[in-house]
């Protein structure tokens, strides 16, 4: 259903890609992504369509991002490069166009911004009645929660006091209702909010009834469980930045991190969240590296050109090689071919001092096997080369902790002449 919901969207896209971009004709004139008069012109002459619905279309890809628009410039959005080997890119398009119904058709005119505000605030709830009731509801039912919905919200902002003897602030306005007054004219909004939902597929609408479809049933189902889960946060680091909610998930289990770092994901949209945790493994402790992309394995697909983007920056190079290897389907243990000897050892220095920072001596002491080098000796030798900022600090680490005087003497003098230049 998805699939074919957005199939001109999907044209439109595909056609921008291939006619749009760089050195080629522009896709907007505003600056605001809205599509010039000569490029849908041209679109529809080459789609065989109007001009009207090459915009409709042109709406809906910007909306699922099937289409990024940067200036005047256009350029496939990454759901657009996996829509054909990967059906969770076409649901998650879907579910951004139902996210942004409230664009999907203009606002009635006759009302104020603040009382359309309050009818998209309210609609969530209307849409998990529609979901729970399975089946057709009267649109006279949802106005009467709609209204009541409204008035929650209206009371939840109300800051006046009535604690009795309570005196109003002077700078108050005299109050023009009470906060459980009905609200008037939610027909019209109602009316709006049921037909944008209806043309981005989410339920339909007749004979005075409304009904989800099963695809907007299911949307609604995902969204109840993202609230189920982010509430569910076993560490409670969910209002925390990315960097906190890794220092939080350092000491838990695998498991309990994935879950912890789903209920911080559920809680943001994907783009900022992504560029959080790639912050994040931009500083300076390395264990925040090497969680903030295990975080970016739980989000998966979307994060790929994030991920794709640091791959020239030395600091994450490896960890986004290994990533992207692993998005593409190569086996995790054998991800790290992917790797150069000397990014393995970047790596492998950059993980020494994670342990050494966070670790104890015996698992400092251990992580000598993970190294590609087969001596020590070779290890030392390239990982003087390598030119990592805490080489010193990692040899040291390892001499103190290593219990044989020989391997130890040999890996201070390795950590004495990286200091020295030597």
């Amino acid at each position: 259903m998805a699939r074919t919901g957005l199939a001109g969207a999907v044209r439109v896209a595909r056609w921008a890609d291939n006619a749009l971009g760089p050195g080629r004709d522009a896709a907007t004139a505003d600056g605001k992504a809205t599509l010039s008069a000569a490029t849908a012109d041209r679109a529809a002459a080459d789609l065989g369509l109007t001009p009207e619905q090459i915009r409709a279309d042109w709406d809906t890809a910007r909306l699922a991002g099937l289409v990024e628009v940067h200036g005047d410039s256009a350029r496939p959005g990454w759901r657009l490069r996996a829509w054909d080997r990967d059906d969770s890119a076409v649901l998650r398009g879907w579910v951004a166009l139902f996210d942004a119904w409230s664009l999907a058709l203009p606002e009635p005119e006759a009302h104020e911004t603040a009382a359309v505000a309050e009818a998209v605030s309210a609609m969530p709830q209307v849409l998990s009645f529609l979901q729970l009731s399975a089946g057709p509801v009267p649109v006279e039912q949802l106005l009467d929660l709609l209204q009541q919905r409204v008035i929650e919200l209206r009371t939840e902002r109300c800051e006046v006091s009535y604690e009795p003897g309570a005196e109003p602030p002077v700078e108050a306005a005299e109050p023009t209702g009470t906060p459980d007054a009905p609200p008037a004219s939610l027909a019209p909004l109602l009316d709006w909010a049921l037909e944008a939902l209806a043309s981005v597929g989410a339920l339909t609408c007749g004979a005075g009834q409304a009904t989800l479809t099963p695809l907007g049933s299911w949307a609604v189902w995902v969204k109840l469980e993202q609230i189920c889960v982010a509430a569910q946060s076993p560490a409670g680091n969910i209002e925390q930045s990315a960097e906190d909610m890794l220092r939080g998930c350092a000491q838990l289990r695998p498991n309990a991190a994935r879950a912890e770092y789903r209920a911080w994901l559920a809680a943001r949209t994907v783009g900022s969240a992504v560029s959080e945790l790639i912050d994040a493994a931009r500083g300076e402790d390395a264990l925040l590296r090497g969680l903030a992309f295990e975080a970016l394995r739980v989000v998966g697909a979307p994060a790929e050109p994030d991920v794709r983007a640091v791959v020239d920056e030395p600091t994450l190079r490896p960890y986004a090689l290994l990533w992207l290897a692993e998005h593409d389907g190569l086996d995790p243990e054998d991800a790290h071919e992917v790797l150069t000897r000397e990014e393995a050892t970047w790596l492998w220095v950059d993980t020494a001092a994670a342990v050494a920072d966070h670790g104890e001596a015996p698992m400092l002491v251990r992580h000598l096997e993970s190294a590609v080098q087969p001596t020590v000796p070779r290890l030392l030798d390239e990982v003087r080369a390598v030119g990592h900022p805490r080489t010193v600090q990692v040899l040291v680490a390892l001499a103190a902790a290593h219990p044989d005087p020989a391997l130890a003497k040999a890996v201070r003098r390795a950590a004495f002449q990286v200091h020295t230049g030597g």
